[in-house]
């Protein structure tokens, strides 16, 4: 398979092109949003994925646009294998990174939230359980299991035979299916839960916040070694509610987040962290606290995801 062309060697292309627009760039931004999501999703980092996009757009631009058979499939396999080329630099960096590592937050549209599998497959809580999977192993569950790209497709994308790909496919779902989060919240339920979180917070009722928190809540706190985080996972409805009483002086607003309610905190009118939760048995059982500035430079406008 050509990756510039799109086509098996020594065979002709269609007379008719499918998913063609009147020009490259066009077939481009139709796709666009697609593209982005397969990126972030690869790689948890809106920049990074930003970065995939340009790659991609250059080699689009110069190919023979005439001889690719499928832009579509022409363009998630090269912003498929971007990704892998990024995400496999990306892990050398994490490994260095200062304290909890947590995935660039994204302001989302509410009707993200509809697409209950799409908000599910961009939420912070299964961004970390991607994390866990080797490169391959993530590439090949995002494109089957969220964007139901056919095992033939993924093949060409990730360079591998289909029965190699059917195999990874198995394993990543096992190992995903072992560690997602195994109750389905509905947003109303968790909008619901952060409004009496919210309120409990900005009136210092640490009382409340203990009934709603569960006894073996895990917060983790992404300051990148740049504003001050626990370089530690906070375990335990005691000490996680210590750390948020110290929240009452920040300005609390609800937002659609990653595809899900979240809070986010402001001080002296400037985003200071984005906090989203996951819910277990209706109390909130995780806290992810996105504190590094450098990952909360894009949530003061909507991003835009898709399938």
């Amino acid at each position: 398979m050509d990756e510039r062309t799109g086509r098996t060697a020594g065979t002709a292309g269609p007379s008719s092109h499918a998913g063609r627009t009147d020009s490259p760039t066009e077939a481009f931004v139709a796709h666009r949003n697609l593209l982005f999501t397969v990126a972030y999703e690869m790689l948890g980092s809106a920049a990074d994925a930003e970065d995939v996009l340009q790659e991609t757009w250059l080699r689009w631009a110069d190919v023979d646009h005439d001889a690719v058979r499928d832009p579509r499939a022409f363009l998630v396999r090269v912003t498929t294998r971007q990704a892998l080329t990024r995400l496999r630099t990306l892990r050398r960096r994490k490994e260095s990174y200062i304290g909890p590592w947590l995935p660039e937050p994204l302001l989302t549209a509410p009707d993200v939230a509809e697409d209950i599998e799409l908000a599910d497959s961009v939420s912070m809580a299964m961004l970390l359980v991607l994390e866990t999977l080797a490169p391959t192993e993530r590439a090949v569950f995002v494109l089957r299991e969220v964007f139901d790209l056919g095992y033939d497709e993924i093949a060409q994308a990730v360079e591998k035979t289909p029965a190699a790909v059917r195999q990874i496919a198995h394993r990543a779902r096992a190992h995903v299916a072992a560690r997602r989060p195994r109750e389905v919240v509905s947003p109303a339920e968790t909008r619901s839960v952060l409004a009496a979180f919210q309120q409990a917070v900005e009136t210092g009722d640490l009382q409340r916040l203990l009934d709603m928190i569960a006894p073996d809540v895990v917060l983790l706190t992404d300051g990148g070694g740049v504003v001050r985080a626990a370089l530690e996972p906070v375990v335990g409805a005691g000490t996680v509610v210590e750390v948020l009483s110290r929240l009452v002086s920040a300005t609390l607003q609800p937002a659609q987040v990653n595809g899900h309610p979240a809070l986010i905190l402001r001080r002296d009118g400037r985003i200071d962290t984005v906090l989203a939760v996951r819910l277990e048995n209706g109390l909130v059982a995780g806290l992810y606290a996105v504190r590094n500035p450098e990952k909360l430079s894009r949530i003061d406008r909507e991003t835009a995801v898709g399938r």
